[in-house]
């Protein structure tokens, strides 16, 4: 735990915060007399936040800025439409991975934990998502099952029953008829269901348990197909089983 910061500790922790451009270039005597506190009070400051002094701080300032410009170096030389393409993939990243529900997490490892049989269910490209999820699973020495097939997941969802079983749907728009069906089914059979989409108002959503709810752009780079980027997915799914693994190995559960 970090010592409790003074006032003016506190000042200049803040001051040196907003104005980290500036201070890349001032010796801890100049930011004492720009920030009008002692150097004594600096070196106190940065001993509290971690820091050996104030030149390693302001050596790892010095080192995020010009990481941060080579970034938007890079971007400044790329052509317009790929740069679009490459903040597209950030945003759906960055969205998907604050969107995060910790308790929705902390639920669905407890209830997967438990579950004799697992189920996945998925359609069209999500399949692939699905096989990571089963491959995962099987390592981990758990029941599982995934299905892509219409007709088997209809059959299925109508006979899977037992307070020791948990599906999962994998489904981008949420609307996918039959498995919007199949969660139907299985909350009347009170199967617990978890869900991983991109649409909170997605027709599976009332029949789901838990939902880890990603974010996707509406830009497609192939529009004459029903091709949408799965990544959001994909993120969700691969932090669920790592924190899966995670307590598994911690807790021997």
């Amino acid at each position: 735990m970090q010592p409790a910061l003074s006032t003016s500790e506190k000042y200049l922790w803040q001051y040196v915060q907003e104005h980290e451009t500036e201070i890349v270039n001032n010796s801890i005597v100049e930011l004492s007399e720009k920030a009008n506190v002692s150097t004594a009070t600096i070196v106190r400051t940065m001993k509290k936040m971690g820091y050996s002094g104030y030149t390693p701080f302001r050596q790892e300032i010095i080192q995020k800025l010009a990481d941060k410009t080579h970034h938007n170096d890079i971007l400044k030389d790329t052509d317009h439409e790929i740069r679009t393409a490459i903040l597209k993939n950030q945003y759906e990243v960055d969205n998907t991975i604050q969107n995060l529900n910790i308790g929705v997490m902390e639920d669905a490892i407890q209830k997967v934990n438990n579950a004799k049989h697992i189920y996945i269910f998925a359609r069209g490209l999500s399949k692939l998502i699905g096989e990571d999820i089963l491959l995962k699973f099987e390592l981990l020495r758990k029941d599982v099952q995934l299905h892509d097939d219409p007709n088997i997941i209809k059959t299925l969802s109508k006979q899977i029953t037992g307070s020791d079983t948990v599906v999962l749907f994998l489904t981008l728009n949420g609307n996918t008829p039959e498995l919007v069906n199949a969660a139907q089914s299985l909350a009347h059979n009170e199967v617990t269901t978890i869900t991983f989409t991109c649409n909170n108002a997605g027709q599976i959503i009332p029949y789901s348990d838990l939902i880890f709810l990603g974010v996707k752009s509406a830009e497609s780079y192939f529009p004459k197909y029903e091709i949408r980027s799965r990544l959001p997915l994909q993120i969700l799914t691969r932090i669920f089983l790592d924190a899966f693994a995670i307590r598994i190995q911690r807790h021997h559960l």
